[in-house]
């Protein structure tokens, strides 16, 4: 929370301003605390020269007593008394100095360390959200393509993979491409990872590739049933130009019932880069933050960054002590927050974290 974010103080009665954030809170504080310090020092000194001038007055008068014999010994009781006094007033002054300026000096260090953390929760807060709104997001894709692996056309398809069949499948598929603009491409694999069907036969030449070394094809032929699906890694394809997608797959069964023998898979590709890259440069930090926004994987992989560097290439080092959240500085003094998956309804995540490391 930061000036950066558009956030701008409201004028008070007094002329001064009330802040709108947890940083201007801390300044004004900060600001009247050094206001405070500076004006126990003035008082101090103040006193001091008072006492000074007490001093003088009382070393003066004991000459004059010290000249004025028997006669001056009585004032010089009072010079005394007046030297002792001025010199228990600077006593005084000294040990109120040096007392406030430890007093307001802790709390500066309280309101510093209280804003550290409230700005280390609220990276928390935001991390949790970057990841949350992929969580949700994929949630749907998952849903996506356990129902389209039940349309007609591509049971049909999986079935009995004729030049009709497979026109009609690809077209129909090419429909819900139409309709659905985060998918790169829609494939209709048969059992031996055969492409045999596609949604942008016109722009990507999959037709009659095969698949059957991928990961998540493999994974996917072993599905029991078709309530369940796979959710692959964040990779770069080379029959969708190498482009960054997460692709998500489901059997195809016979007859289109969850219980139904298996006839193919139906693979979907989120069109990655575009979706995550929108989330992470959505997140609200300020531009004081100076922060960079990441998405990574399981094995620490960066998988979206708000600058762009790194995506698939670059692992991070993440202190997690077997925390699922929380933020730390790093040993250049940078914060790092961080938040595991939740997870959204019956997607249970991947191990992903969202990630914001601040001051870099």
């Amino acid at each position: 929370m930061s000036a950066a974010l558009g956030l701008k103080a409201k004028p008070i009665a007094n002329g001064t301003t009330e802040p709108d954030d947890d940083s201007d809170i801390s300044a004004l504080i900060n600001r009247l605390t050094a206001e405070v310090n500076q004006i126990a020092v003035d008082k101090t000194k103040a006193i001091q020269q008072i006492t000074n001038q007490m001093k003088m007055l009382a070393l003066n008068a004991l000459i004059e007593s010290s000249r004025a014999g028997a006669q001056g010994a009585g004032f010089a009781v009072v010079a005394q008394e007046v030297r002792g006094v001025g010199q228990q007033v600077e006593t005084i002054a000294r040990e109120l100095e040096t007392q406030l300026t430890k007093r307001t000096g802790d709390l500066v260090s309280s309101i510093d360390r209280m804003s550290q953390r409230s700005r280390g929760e609220r990276m928390v807060d935001l991390s949790l959200n970057a990841v949350e709104l992929i969580d949700r997001n994929l949630y749907e894709r998952t849903c996506d393509v356990r129902w389209w692996a039940t349309d007609s056309a591509v049971v049909d398809c999986a079935a009995s993979p004729a030049s009709a069949t497979v026109n009609y499948a690809s077209q129909r598929l090419g429909v819900i491409l139409g309709a659905y603009t985060v998918y790169l491409d829609l494939w209709l694999c048969d059992l031996d990872g055969n492409v045999i069907a596609s949604g942008r036969a016109d722009r990507f030449r999959v037709i009659g590739q095969n698949v059957a070394h991928t990961k998540w094809f493999r994974e996917a032929k072993g599905l029991r049933s078709g309530d369940d699906y796979v959710a692959g890694d964040v990779e770069n394809q080379p029959l969708l130009g190498n482009a960054q997608v997460a692709t998500y797959c489901a059997s195809v069964r016979a007859g289109g019932q969850a219980n139904g023998a298996p006839i193919g898979v139906l693979a979907i590709h989120f069109d990655w880069e575009a979706q995550a890259r929108a989330i992470v440069q959505g997140v609200r930090v300020g531009d004081s933050d100076k922060a960079r926004v990441l998405l990574v994987d399981s094995n620490l992989r960066v998988i979206a960054a708000s600058d762009g560097q790194g995506i698939l290439s670059e692992r991070i080092s993440l202190a997690l002590n077997g925390q699922r959240s929380g933020f730390y500085h790093d040993r250049t003094g940078a914060l790092v927050a961080f938040h595991a998956t939740p997870g959204y309804e019956t997607y249970r995540g991947l191990g992903w974290y969202g990630v914001i490391v601040c001051g870099v």
